[in-house]
């Protein structure tokens, strides 16, 4: 593997066209090792595995790190988004791009997808079926599942402990221990998980992996709020932009954060975003997880409407039980649906804002005195690609923009 990285840096010197393979914007570790070894696994060409975030962002990371110091791989191999500029490549006609751990581009990406030449993902399909892009997409518990069963099938011999480890601990992690409680894995999951251990008895103990992979995941020590919500964060938009970020702390300890609703406002106003939903994710003592969600927002209309939607969701529902706030801006719930993940409530959001944006018609405030300047663009899901409009801040909407959008929708649901 060290091998394959180090040529990987020659491959871009080389100035020949590249075969990238791109995990998705929030480069969890699942998206991270899929990247790394389903590049590895087409390295008979020219491909190199490209982490979906700045390299400055890896930190945030922590159990990414802490994986790539177990198999004893230094992060200085890899590769980061602000180090390869897609768009010129694809311009130049230079550009094949294999998606893992995601099937769509985000909006910041758009002008890519014709690059793409094949998708291996457990998401929910939003693809379009194509001839020219062969499509994997199953709804197994982790990514690295449908990458270790490839590899498995197409290419056994490049598999060693190192590979196998990587493999190995994103399916662990992704699956929650294999634990059947928390709704995550699947008998795929199992069977190719049970297969690396027969095949590499050598393998961390399974259980104490998942373990210390979670308590690097969930140490948050010295992080400030923005790199806590930057850290497992993805973004869609609509009519609003909306951000959701997993927070490994719970919900009562997050509230409590000193000047908190500054700290949101300060990160809203950064990044452009009119929402904020935040999932928080911990475990009792008998390891079954706990999660809280909570939205904010300046917009006490805004926060409504999708509470009000989150609340009445029933595929799946999230049986959302209302706790008390300390803070005007955020509405809190206890989250009865411990299995419905951020990966689930994501498809949710997406249907909101489909819903919000038939309701608005095509966006237009008409004659609210906004006009199509004023509209907030859309917002790339990857936040955190330098160069892409976040770093220098989006054009956001007031709470009383916000407030004047969400009284003509009730106008017109009115009608």
């Amino acid at each position: 593997m060290e091998e394959f990285l180090l040529s990987c840096r020659g491959t871009l010197k080389a100035g020949s066209g590249l075969h990238v393979v791109l995990g998705n914007e929030a480069c969890d570790l699942d998206s991270m090792v899929c990247a790394l070894t389903y590049a590895y696994f087409l390295s008979k060409a020219l491909v190199i595995p490209l982490l979906n975030i700045r390299q400055s962002e890896l930190l945030l990371r922590s159990d990414c790190v802490y994986l790539l110091r177990q198999v004893c791989l230094s992060p200085d191999l890899l590769l980061f988004r602000d180090q390869l500029d897609l768009p010129a490549l694809h311009r130049d006609g230079r550009l094949r791009l294999t998606l893992v751990d995601h099937n769509v581009l985000p909006s910041s990406d758009r002008d890519l997808e014709a690059a793409v030449v094949e998708v291996i993902d457990h998401h929910l399909l939003e693809r379009d079926s194509s001839p020219y892009c062969p499509v994997t997409v199953e709804t197994v518990g982790s990514c690295a599942t449908l990458v270790t069963e490839r590899i498995m099938q197409k290419a056994p011999e490049i598999l060693d402990q190192q590979v196998a480890q990587l493999l190995y601990a994103a399916v662990v992690l992704d699956c929650v221990n294999m634990a059947p409680s928390a709704g995550k894995v699947t008998p795929k999951d199992l069977r190719l998980a049970e297969a690396l251990e027969a095949r590499f008895p050598a393998l961390p103990e399974r259980d104490a992996l998942f373990h210390e992979l979670q308590d690097a995941k969930f140490d948050v020590s010295g992080l400030n709020t923005q790199q806590m919500l930057l850290k497992d964060m993805k973004a869609v938009s609509g009519s609003l932009n909306v951000a959701i970020s997993a927070l490994y702390v719970t919900l009562e300890d997050f509230l409590q954060r000193a000047r908190l609703e500054a700290e949101l406002s300060g990160f809203c106003l950064k990044f452009g975003f009119d929402l904020l939903l935040l999932m928080t994710i911990s475990f009792s003592e008998s390891r079954e997880p706990i999660r809280e969600l909570a939205a904010f927002s300046h917009s006490a209309a805004c926060r409504r409407q999708v509470s009000h939607y989150l609340e009445q969701a029933r595929n799946p529902a999230l049986n959302l039980c209302p706790i008390r706030s300390p803070h005007p801006h955020i509405t809190a719930y206890q989250q009865g649906n411990s299995l419905v993940s951020r990966k689930k409530l994501l498809p949710l959001v997406k249907d909101f804002l489909r819903e919000l944006d038939g309701r608005l018609g095509d966006g237009r405030l008409g004659d609210g005195g906004l006009g199509d300047d004023a509209r907030v663009p859309p917002t790339p899901m990857n936040s955190l690609v330098e160069g892409c409009p976040l770093d220098g801040g989006l054009p956001h909407l007031s709470a009383l923009d916000l407030e004047e959008k969400f009284s003509k929708m009730a106008d017109r649901r009115g009608n």
